[in-house]
């Protein structure tokens, strides 16, 4: 009695195959969706805040946080809003000063520029949810004057900050679509940060977000890095 082997006939292979590639190829889409709307997320929110920045200071010719104003002028609430020093720079509260980096809010979303209720009172000295907006990955963002942004040693500078946990391919996608793409350029930069939510970043410290040839660092996959607007 004959036997005959049996097994896959190259029809059967071929078909095999394809319905592979399409489930390969419908996992890569569903991954570049996911990441095409983080980066649009994380633009949406950095433009909706520099938009009230500007609106912010073309009515009351000064910078949220800083307005010395605020308490005539923007309506707190129950108790008058507090002021800044007025000097034309949103500070981040040193010798004992107004944290003007998160009065900023305060005041922004208190003369309905930003949508939301920031409050402070004038012994706040760090970030909390009821004070200061998140990014996406739940790490406060901070409107502020100083030079904690590129290789951390450029010029003093306004910058809104996106925070930190940012993974490297969402930050460096964000740079290409609104600036040159590089970290240490242009209007969009590498931001030097800390892992935790905090408002007070440390020195420049690329931390796996820059290759020693100074461009954005795909490859390493780090998924703690940030960026800052400059104004």
């Amino acid at each position: 009695m004959k036997r005959y082997a049996t097994g896959f006939t190259l029809i059967e292979i071929a078909i095999v195959l394809v319905i592979i590639g399409l489930l390969l190829g419908g996992v890569l889409k569903g991954q570049e969706l996911i990441t095409g709307a983080r980066v649009r997320n994380l633009i949406s929110q950095q433009d909706g805040i520099k938009a009230a920045f500007f609106g912010f200071q073309d009515r009351y010719r000064a910078l949220p946080g800083d307005y010395a104003a605020a308490s005539t002028n923007i309506n707190c609430g129950a108790t008058p809003c507090v002021v800044g020093n007025g000097n034309g720079r949103i500070e981040a509260g040193t010798g004992g000063a107004i944290h003007e980096e998160i009065l900023a809010w305060n005041h922004m979303t208190a003369a309905g520029f930003l949508n939301g209720s920031y409050t402070m009172t004038s012994g706040t000295t760090a970030p909390a949810s009821n004070n200061n907006p998140v990014n996406p990955y739940s790490v406060y963002l901070t409107i502020v004057y100083d030079a904690a942004y590129g290789t951390g040693t450029p010029p003093s500078k306004h910058n809104l900050k996106t925070g930190s946990q940012v993974p490297v391919e969402i930050i460096a996608e964000v740079d290409r679509k609104i600036d040159d793409g590089q970290p240490y350029t242009g209007g969009f930069q590498f931001s030097t940060y800390v892992p935790l939510p905090s408002f007070t970043p440390p020195v420049a410290n690329p931390n796996g977000c820059i290759t020693a040839g100074g461009t954005w660092d795909i490859n390493g996959g780090s998924t703690n890095c940030g960026g800052v607007s400059l104004f």
